[in-house]
């Protein structure tokens, strides 16, 4: 089920951040990539310094400060967040990601687009479940989320460069089932309290509320 954040950042923010991403120094991207994926991983993601956590901490504030975000993750903690640039053919090949990381369960992972979508070709996230794959190439400073359990790759990036940040979180209900039925309630609480239905707010409320208790781990 990926969503798309659409209004993380304003104009100037985004591109604020993905000059301040661009300024990073970048080695190469395999070094954090797992047994299977390393074979298929073709990028470059930046050194671990200060100036790459300064970056990492702006997108780690916006996403929990965002109710779409918080909906649909249902965030514990964070995992990993990560700086990654791909250019010059360069690729992620079919992959799914790490159920671990750092003594850490990976439930929820997410793209956040820092490259104008016209100033390179490829470079697109393809999410695929039983039946197609769907591709998302967004705009600067909008963001995808979808469940880390499912198969994904990076469409080769044949012209100009291709920069996000990539990140995983640990949610408080594991199971993406579960997840997506709160994610339901969520939205229908909101298409109630919309139609002044005051009522059905406190019965979806109480139910969504009692279900996270049942859940959360």
């Amino acid at each position: 089920m990926p969503i798309i954040l659409g209004d993380l950042f304003s104009g100037p923010e985004a591109k604020a951040l993905a000059a301040a991403a661009g300024a990073l120094t970048f080695e190469d991207g395999r070094a954090t990539a797992g047994r299977t994926a390393r074979t298929v991983k073709d990028n470059e993601q930046a050194v671990a310094n200060a100036e790459t956590e300064a970056v990492l901490e702006m997108v780690r504030q916006k996403l929990l400060s965002h109710p779409l975000f918080q909906a649909v993750a249902l965030p514990k903690s964070f995992v990993r967040l990560m700086v990654s640039r791909t250019s010059g053919g360069g690729h992620y090949g079919m992959h799914v990601d790490n159920a671990l990381m750092a003594g850490a369960r990976a439930d929820v992972s997410f793209t956040l687009f820092l490259s104008n979508p016209d100033t390179y070709e490829g470079g697109a996230l393809s999410v695929a479940d039983r039946v197609e794959e769907r591709q998302f190439k967004l705009e600067l400073g909008e963001a995808v989320v979808y469940p880390s359990n499912t198969l994904h790759r990076v469409v080769p990036v044949t012209e100009g460069e291709r920069l996000v940040v990539i990140g995983w979180v640990t949610s408080w209900v594991a199971d993406p089932a579960k997840r997506e039925i709160l994610f339901d309630l969520w939205q229908a609480i909101g298409k109630a309290e919309a139609m002044g239905d005051a009522e059905q707010v406190l019965l979806l409320s109480k139910s969504r509320s009692n279900l996270i208790r049942l859940w959360a781990a």
